[in-house]
């Protein structure tokens, strides 16, 4: 934008050093706060533990980009070994292929003419790209169908299968079914298999629930395969969030597939974990599978939010300069876990420290009345569910673990 082109700070956790010659360090208050960081030597921990782990369970990884959005973080995935990074719309493709992807899979359906030309154009400008993306309706079909053969192009396709009550999907087997079936007699699209998100089913039973829809999508696939009805050199059966892989591999490891089949899981939170939601959810994981049991170290938190205190106004209450303008807070507030002053860290219980309620800019905090904290502290907050908090920047901070700034990397939402 042209009134920022003069700026020298152009977001908002912008590094200002004191010493230009020393490395920017965040408790040394060398970048304007608040500011979201990721820890370098968690990432990578989590990056190879959920690659390590989908080798381990003979399934490929394409996680989804739709967490981070942040191409520098794609990369490192690719060059991990996972084949594919999941996105859900046609703009977040277009991030993950021009970042060098070589397999870019839209867990979402293609609609509007305008998203169809942008596909089609990334289509044209990255041939060697694997595009694809899911349908659900004949209406869709039909009307891809007559895009993408109209530009001379095929668009692979996978077949969602859903559940009543849930998000997009054919709502029966046999609704999947007629829909392949029509599909094959459409110019322009080529079927690649089945796709599925098993992450809308709660409950007591969910996961009972969860194993049914599991079979089920296999014997779609094996009854496809059977019709001849899948076109590429590979038959796809893709699912699995960060809540139930486990389950989605151990269900499609005991099922009989087809030879050519691709089993891919598309996790995507993993990749910074938290130590909210997604802690709970990983707990369960490791509690029904020893495969993730065995294999080396464990997923760690990789974000935080750093924040100041700026206000004290009475004792046993704290506001601290971040709010909802910086960090999720569906799923839990950020909370405290570590507290620092003049860079130093304060042994004096932070867990006494609690977040009680968040505002745009200001969080409000409970301690006790005599709990020793100050204006201009730094404290260090754990989130809940990244995905909410990588979307409020556009810039993020990669830091070592003394909070020495090693990387400023961009979010492209």
């Amino acid at each position: 934008m042209k009134y920022q082109k003069d700026f020298t700070v152009t977001h908002k956790a912008a590094v200002l050093r004191s010493d230009p010659s020393a490395p920017a360090n965040l408790l040394n208050e060398d970048v304007c706060l608040p500011a979201a960081v990721i820890k370098l030597s968690s990432l990578e921990n989590n990056i190879a533990w959920m690659q390590n782990y989908a080798d381990a369970r003979g399934v490929s990884l394409a996680p989804h980009g739709k967490t981070t959005m942040t191409p520098w973080i794609f990369q490192r995935q690719v060059a991990q070994g996972a084949w594919a990074v999941g996105v859900g719309s046609a703009w977040q493709a277009k991030v993950a292929m021009e970042a060098g992807v070589p397999r870019v899979l839209m867990a979402n359906q293609l609609v509007g003419k305008a998203n169809m030309r942008l596909v089609a154009e990334l289509k044209a400008q990255h041939p060697s790209t694997l595009f694809l993306c899911c349908i659900d309706s004949l209406s869709n079909a039909q009307a891809l169908s007559a895009f993408f053969s109209q530009h001379g192009q095929t668009l692979d396709v996978l077949l969602e299968l859903g559940v009543p009550g849930g998000r997009c999907g054919c709502r029966s087997v046999a609704q999947a079914e007629q829909l392949a079936q029509d599909i094959a007699g459409l110019p322009g699209l080529r079927l690649q298999g089945i796709e599925l998100y098993e992450g809308v089913m709660h409950g007591d039973d969910a996961q009972s629930k969860i194993e049914r829809f599991l079979r089920d999508a296999a014997g779609l696939l094996r009854e496809l395969h059977r019709q001849r009805l899948l076109s590429g050199e590979e038959a796809i059966l893709t699912g699995a969030g960060s809540s139930w892989y486990d389950v989605v591999c151990r269900v499609w490891g005991e099922e009989s597939l087809p030879e050519n089949c691709r089993r891919v899981i598309r996790p995507g939170c993993y990749i910074t974990h938290d130590r909210g939601i997604y802690q709970d959810a990983q707990n369960a994981v490791l509690a029904r599978d020893s495969y993730a049991c065995d294999l080396a170290g464990e997923l760690t938190s990789a974000l935080e939010l750093i924040a100041l205190v700026q206000s004290v106004p009475e004792p046993g209450r704290v506001i601290v300069n971040f709010g909802k303008r910086d960090a999720a807070f569906d799923a839990g507030l950020p909370q405290p876990i570590a507290h620092y002053r003049n860079g130093v860290l304060q042994d004096n219980g932070v867990q006494q420290l609690t977040t009680q309620g968040i505002m745009d800019q200001h969080a409000m905090l409970s301690c006790p009345a005599d709990f020793p904290v100050q204006v201009g502290d730094i404290l260090v907050f754990a989130t809940s569910h990244p995905c909410l908090t990588f979307d409020k920047w556009k810039t993020l901070l990669v830091i070592d673990d003394n909070y020495n700034v090693i990387e400023t990397i961009e979010t492209f939402f």
